[in-house]
């Protein structure tokens, strides 16, 4: 391939020979290393905080790396916190968040998509408002519902809300928006219900954006501690973001090295799981955009 057949790219370098472009690049250059190291430094204190003795802890001046590693505190800090079963009850929730109610959201953007329903239009922008109203002022309502259904302090609590996500509806229906409906008017005269065009053709192309939509409930069920807090009685119930909160944040009896370690172990799958599925995030957010 010829340099005459490559593609350009945003900035080539006859503009890089211009002082103004190269002032510009490097001021961008400089704020994406300013916020690459005012994300990274948390990270690395609760990392590096968790490998120093109690001692070094509170030392003055305070250091960033430890001068000796204690492997300990991670050892101490799994005899006081029950991680393993959070960890347990999470990827519970996590099940239950990624079967029922993706299950809801997707039939609903499809019927919105390829259905020909009343007022369709009006439900559209009905999904869109409710994205501009603050979660904490349905709080309360949702709270009343699930007690006045008997479903507090079970994990139904946090599947039902889930299955009403406007968010994931408008970025499946996105997406369904581009899939040719000449493919579903074939099927239906064949005698295919809109339950088999939907199973057995809309599933299948779109499962790129289903695996972002599990990485989006996989992080959100990860991180939730109020509301599982709130819905939930029973500490053995409760997720890893709660026992955080409670067993480890709010403790008084672990030092603040155990603590880290603890924290370190928690904020580790997560990280993991992101750096391992981080291509399916970005191709299923940009499939979802794209309309034919």
């Amino acid at each position: 391939m010829s340099k005459l057949d490559r593609e350009r790219s945003i900035m080539s370098s006859f503009d890089l020979k211009k002082k103004s472009t190269l002032i510009g690049y490097g001021i961008m250059l400089l704020a994406l290393l300013i916020l690459t190291f005012t994300m990274l430094y948390p990270f690395g204190t609760t990392i590096f905080n968790s490998l120093k003795s109690k001692k070094e802890i509170f030392t003055f001046p305070p250091t960033y790396f430890p001068h000796h590693l204690v492997w300990g505190n991670y050892k101490e800090g799994f005899r006081y916190v029950h991680v393993v079963r959070a960890f347990w009850n999470t990827l519970v929730l996590f099940a239950g968040n990624a079967i029922i109610p993706l299950n809801v959201v997707a039939l609903a953007a499809f019927s919105l998509s390829h259905m020909k329903l009343p007022f369709r239009k009006g439900i559209t922008i009905f999904f869109m408002s409710t994205l501009m109203i603050p979660s904490a002022t349905y709080l309360i309502p949702s709270f009343l519902n699930l007690q006045s259904l008997g479903l507090l302090d079970s994990y139904w609590a946090l599947w039902l809300p889930a299955g009403a996500n406007a968010f994931n509806i408008l970025l499946l229906k996105s997406f369904f928006d581009g899939l040719h409906k000449e493919m579903f008017e074939a099927a239906r005269i064949d005698g295919a219900s809109e339950l088999r065009c939907f199973f057995r053709i809309a599933v299948p192309l779109s499962l790129p954006v289903f695996s972002t939509l599990l990485i989006f409930a996989f992080t959100s069920t990860w991180n939730d501690w109020y509301w599982p807090s709130l819905v939930l009685t029973t500490r053995e119930k409760f997720p890893i973001a709660s026992v955080v909160y409670y067993d480890i944040v709010k403790s008084v009896n672990l030092t603040w090295n155990v603590k880290f370690s603890v924290l370190t172990a928690v904020m580790i799958p997560p990280l993991a799981f992101f750096m391992i599925f981080q291509k399916n995030i970005m191709h299923g957010l940009n499939l979802s955009g794209i309309k034919e």
